[in-house]
């Protein structure tokens, strides 16, 4: 299975001819949009933006988008906050919004909201699509500080995802294996980042798309 994973667009619309590029050449057989689809903006604008990607595509709030994002992404996308949806012969599972910052932003949990929503839709050997990363990894920001969520690492360590997917840090762009899980972090759509990712045979394998590059 092929799939374009994006973030932190942050309502650079004009990225979207972009995205659509590399859809193009590499037909993916979904997107998966690790939120931030905005940028304090509504609804109906990530609506609007995600309306125009040509592709399936599965979609989480960011931190930075509103509250009812995922009610309203429906009527153009597969909503992912809080949610299981079977893929192929995977468990796609997702859980948007970050764990809480320090600017007060608008879709933030605390630790125990994200376990209590993520733990019981967890799989082993899920597919794992979240906006804020696990702590400890893919998490720093520049002065070296890790600002993930310890309620996600818990949940990797549990559940032992095939891969695990993240944004909210633009900083700390790139892949790790832990433990039989691949990280990846892709970087910020809005400044040209994405990736490629491939599972086959239970294992994950990414490629980068640096920034404006059409791929």
């Amino acid at each position: 299975m092929k799939f374009l994973v994006i973030t932190d667009l942050h309502q650079k619309a004009s990225n979207i001819e972009w995205i659509n590029s590399i859809i193009e050449k590499e037909n993916p057989e979904g997107v998966l949009f690790l939120g931030d689809v905005t940028d304090m903006g509504t609804a109906n604008d990530a609506v609007e933006i995600v309306s125009s990607i040509k592709c399936k595509t599965y979609v989480l709030p960011g931190n930075c988008d509103p509250r009812d994002l995922p009610d309203k992404i429906k009527a153009v996308a597969t909503d992912m906050h809080g949610k299981t949806v079977k893929v192929g012969d995977y468990d796609l599972v997702g859980l948007g919004g970050s764990n809480i910052t320090i600017f007060g932003t608008p879709f933030e949990l605390t630790e125990e909201e994200i376990d209590s929503k993520l733990r019981p839709i967890s799989k082993e050997g899920m597919i794992l699509m979240t906006h804020a990363p696990a702590y400890g990894t893919l998490d720093h920001i520049p002065n070296g500080t890790s600002v993930g969520s310890p309620a996600i690492r818990k949940i990797v360590e549990e559940f032992h995802p095939i891969v695990a997917l993240s944004g909210h840090i633009h900083e700390d762009i790139g892949a790790k294996y832990i433990d039989g899980t691949l990280f990846v972090n892709p970087g910020p759509a809005k400044d040209g980042c994405a990736a490629i990712v491939i599972i086959e045979d239970k294992r994950a394998y990414v490629r980068f798309i640096g920034p404006l590059d059409p791929a």
